[in-house]
């Protein structure tokens, strides 16, 4: 007797285990999510069904813009080499979405067999149709970049309604697909092209939920000088503040991605501190895919649950006999007060409901009378995940990172391959600083790297004039009398203390010339806008104390 009491504690206290993240991801998103979306038409409504590529795939970054602004010509400037199907030029060029893929051998799939492959993330599209499918491809390219990436570029978008009818699918329904799916979406802006046409103005409110994943990049910013790109800057801000509609201000990345001369070099410093700030953004990717993924998971979960309820009300209201048009209709008019109604009930944000006038549209050609009444079981399934499943596997990603750490530590000697990084192509050549055009290479603390002088002995005449000012004993100075010079630079205690212990080296308490002239050195670093190091480069030791351990 009460044995399904029994079963109940012990389902309970049989905890999952996952050998990985993605592995954890998918067995929770099939048991525990799935089965609440297919149970309330969530597919139909809101975002195909996941399956096993849609986690196993790589990183991928959405390039959206207009014609013209550099989208193709970014992906060559990232890879360093042509793709299958490119096509560059000032003119509207690239007219469908190219998928961009690692394989060891180049080549094209055409849509139609691509969405039809199982290892590839791409089965979905296959609802938009032939007149997509065949605007659409995956150029394989044997680059190392791709190892780590997938990248998707997308058509020119171009102003007036003639062209969104031309295009004959639903453009903005591919470009949410992606956004859904993708890690990283980078608007490109051409600086002699900042309006924001009617069709633009539409992609960008498609992709409204994943402002976390937008990155804007104005590009071609070397055509202009440095008042007209203030200006532009100005403008671009001020036309994104009227279609973004947040209180943030967006980051936009400023510079010139592609392999010619600077038009105006007098911008040089500020590109280069842009793109490596890009590419590091970008270099992330790798090594937060997984928590990428659980975070859309979690954001899946949510909206599926808000959908049940919807669903599940609309049900509740329908007439069991008569009158189930008229009922239609009325629900879909007041959906606003079923919103405030559920919104009251269940304690939800109103944030997490989806589109009303959306919602609307889409509610007007479903049959209520086969929607499904709430089951509680299905939700609290969900709730369970959320509360425990999750958590765990948020714990696992550390430790999941910690050991690709160790393996990339063992292995990079031989491989020469980074796990979780970027390489290859252009970050190499910005990211890498191997060579002596490495970003600030030759720069504050780097200065005198590589060169056979002491680079503090260039000023040296000056900084031992200040040192025997203070009245050195037996060849040194005092704290304290090392201080009341030091205090001069009106640098903060904590910023000279980093500089006392970088140059007393010898940790005696007290700086002989050559330690007085590195500390002058580096307080002179400081002051040109540079950062100080954690340890000393070998290169700033004075040439006496080389070899010399504390």
């Amino acid at each position: 007797m009460f044995s399904w009491i029994n079963k109940d504690e012990a389902k309970k206290r049989n905890i999952d285990v996952y050998e990985s993240v993605l592995e954890g991801l998918k067995k929770v998103y099939k048991t525990k999510v799935l089965p609440l979306e297919s149970s309330y038409h969530f597919h139909d409504f809101h975002s195909p069904a996941l399956d096993d590529p849609d986690f196993d795939a790589k990183p991928m970054i959405l390039l959206v813009g207009q014609y013209s602004t550099g989208k193709t010509t970014f992906i060559r400037y990232l890879l360093e080499r042509d793709f299958p199907g490119i096509r560059i030029g000032p003119e509207p060029t690239t007219d469908g979405f190219i998928a961009v893929m690692y394989s060891e051998t180049d080549g094209v799939i055409p849509g139609n067999a691509l969405v039809v492959d199982p290892k590839k993330p791409f089965r979905p599209l296959s609802k938009f149709g032939n007149a997509f499918l065949n605007r659409f491809q995956c150029s394989q390219v044997d680059s190392s970049v791709l190892k780590g990436i997938s990248i998707i570029d997308t058509p020119g978008i171009l102003s007036g309604e003639k062209q969104r009818v031309d295009r004959g699918y639903e453009f903005t329904g591919v470009l949410e697909w992606f956004a859904e799916r993708v890690d990283r979406i980078i608007l490109l802006f051409d600086a002699h092209k900042l309006d924001i046409s009617d069709e633009f103005r539409r992609s960008i409110e498609a992709l409204k939920g994943h402002d976390d994943k937008i990155r804007i990049v104005l590009n071609k910013a070397d055509m202009i000088d440095h008042q007209q790109l203030m200006r532009v800057y100005g403008a671009l801000m001020w036309s994104l503040g009227k279609v973004l509609n947040t209180p943030e201000v967006a980051r936009v990345y400023i510079g010139s991605f592609w392999d010619e001369p600077l038009r105006y070099d007098s911008n040089r410093r500020l590109f280069e501190a842009e793109e490596q700030d890009l590419f590091f953004d970008l270099q992330s990717l790798p090594r937060n895919a997984a928590l990428r993924k659980l975070n859309d998971l979690i954001k899946r979960a949510r909206l599926a649950k808000v959908h049940a309820y919807i669903i599940s009300e609309l049900k509740k209201e329908m007439p069991s006999v008569f009158g189930k048009e008229n009922k239609k209709k009325e629900l879909i008019k007041r959906l606003g007060s079923i919103y405030e109604k559920i919104q009251r009930e269940h304690q939800i944000s109103p944030g997490d409901f989806p589109d009303i006038k959306r919602m609307q549209d889409q509610l007007a050609v479903h049959d209520f009378t086969k929607f499904n009444a709430l089951k509680p079981r299905l939700l609290e399934n969900v709730d369970l995940m959320l509360a425990n499943d999750i958590a765990r596997l948020m714990a696992m990603i550390p430790q999941e990172e910690a050991l690709a750490t160790r393996e990339n530590n063992s292995n990079v000697k031989d491989s020469g391959d980074q796990v979780g990084k970027l390489s290859g192509g252009a970050f190499d050549g910005v990211m890498n600083d191997n060579t002596v055009f490495g970003y600030r290479r030759g720069e504050g603390i780097d200065a005198g790297s590589g060169e056979p002088e002491w680079i503090v002995a260039k000023d040296r005449h000056k900084y031992d004039q200040l040192f025997f000012a203070l009245d050195p004993i037996d060849g040194k100075i005092t704290g304290s009398a090392a201080k009341a010079e030091m205090v001069k630079s009106k640098l903060p205690n904590s910023v000279l203390g980093k500089v006392w212990k970088l140059s007393d080296l010898d940790k005696d308490g007290m700086l002989d010339i050559d330690e007085f002239a590195l500390s002058m050195h580096l307080i002179n670093v400081k002051l040109d806008g540079h950062d100080l190091p954690a340890e000393l480069p070998e290169h700033l030791v004075p040439p006496s104390k080389r070899g010399f351990q504390a």
